[in-house]
């Protein structure tokens, strides 16, 4: 099933960050975590899924991905930290 999703990737706590956007969360997760990916995750081991966020259209979730990867870092710790204040890997909670 497709759904438009934000989300974040991390290396660790408070480690390198990673801000995407697919139509199937699960499936991309996996090919991050796969090292299937060429590029910036697969080079920096950015693997566990620590913040997410459901959309009703690709267009907002466009939208979203580029808005929060305008944002200084810090911001970004506080999204995750708000939800997911032990950096969880949120990966199982979704398959």
């Amino acid at each position: 099933m497709k759904q438009p999703c934000v989300y974040i990737l991390a290396s660790g706590r408070n480690g390198t960050l990673y801000v995407g956007v697919t139509s199937n969360l699960v499936q991309r997760v996996w090919q991050h975590k796969s090292n299937l990916v060429e590029g910036f995750t697969k080079k920096y081991g950015v693997h566990i899924l620590v913040w997410y966020e459901v959309h009703e259209t690709m267009e907002s979730a466009i939208a979203r991905e580029k808005a929060i990867k305008g944002w200084q870092r810090a911001w970004k710790l506080e999204l995750i930290e708000a939800g997911n204040p032990e950096w969880h890997d949120l990966y199982a909670d979704i398959v």
